[in-house]
């Protein structure tokens, strides 16, 4: 029974990746009861994703949701995660598997790259089925997709660099579906984080804050962002961020919007704030270079017709909130 794609509500078209609303209720009450996800499992509607080293599995149309029998998961011993069912007229159970077991068809990932567009293939797929970058197709999945994607990617990202106790240093076992870590010494319970990012418009009048970070492609400018701190309100921190990097004061800050980021596993928090300074003093440790653009010069950029900076990627909540200021929607 193949996995059906959403059609995109009008109205999400235009959010971040992994933003839209879905259908997908998470089911933490199930996460406890290993009979009854045996049971999900084992239903012919139930699809697994892929991860392959922290790539998805796609297609040419999106997420290559494998049914649950399907051999590429045969032999394998590598964590699973209950990812949540559909609600509503549609039903179907979602697990992710890291399969990062096998020895795949292809180049091996550049993990230094920024963006690495390398694939992988396994011969029980169909050629067109991939193991890549979520970077590279994020804009082009459903919203249910984008969620399925995310969550797995952060979640195996999450297994794989916390397999020992953080207060004992014993090595720790997955429970709860995925969900939890337990330390197998002194039994410390252990749960996924999320690391809360403050991704800001700094405007000024009609001149919009740009920084670039070394290490960026050629040509690549975005809104500045940065790290909350413990004990930091988001306004405090979009102000602090933002000073630290460029020496720029600003002023009020309003929330916008957010966005999971699953780079491995932030959340970003999109934030519009008024500069109260000009002179930018750029910190090297913090970015390489930092600049102000006007609105009309922003349109060309996001027109692909600036000869200096790239347009914004696509998918990204930073290049969404440039094309929402530039139409006087950043509300």
């Amino acid at each position: 029974m193949p996995f059906e794609r959403a059609q995109i509500p009008s109205e999400q078209v235009d959010l971040p990746a992994f933003t839209g609303d879905t259908a997908l209720d998470r089911c933490g009450e199930l996460r406890r009861d290993p009979q009854a996800l045996g049971v999900l499992r084992a239903k012919s509607d139930t699809r697994i994703l892929p991860i392959w080293r922290g790539r998805p599995l796609l297609t040419p149309e999106g997420l290559g949701l494998l049914a649950s029998d399907h051999v590429l998961f045969d032999t394998l011993t590598g964590p699973e995660i209950f990812l949540g069912r559909l609600t509503g007229e549609v039903a179907g159970a979602f697990f992710a598997r890291d399969v990062s077991a096998h020895e795949l068809a292809g180049p091996l990932p550049e993990g230094a790259a920024f963006f690495d567009a390398s694939e992988q293939h396994h011969p029980s797929l169909p050629d067109s089925y991939r193991f890549a970058e979520l970077r590279g197709a994020m804009a082009r999945l459903d919203p249910l997709e984008g969620e399925l994607a995310a969550t797995a990617r952060s979640m195996f990202e999450w297994h794989r660099t916390h397999g020992f106790c953080a207060v004992c240093g014993a090595p720790s076992q997955i429970e709860d579906a995925g969900w939890q870590r337990r330390c197998s010494r002194c039994g410390a319970a252990h749960f996924p984080r999320t690391d809360p990012v403050v991704i800001m418009m700094i405007t000024r009048g009609n001149r919009l804050l740009l920084g670039r970070s070394p290490g960026w492609p050629a040509g690549m400018y975005s809104i500045l962002a940065g790290f909350m701190e413990p004990g930091e309100t988001v306004q405090k921190a979009v102000r602090r961020e933002v000073f630290e990097e460029t020496g720029v004061q600003v002023g009020a800050v309003r929330f916008v919007a957010s966005q999971p980021w699953p780079y491995p596993s932030s959340l970003m928090l999109g934030c519009h704030g008024t500069a109260l300074s000009e002179e930018i003093t750029v910190d090297p440790t913090e970015i390489e270079d930092a600049i102000w653009i006007t609105r009309e010069r922003l349109l060309e950029v996001v027109a692909g017709r600036d000869a200096m900076i790239s347009p914004p990627r696509i998918g990204a909540i930073a290049g969404w909130m440039m094309r929402q200021w530039l139409a006087d929607r950043l509300v």
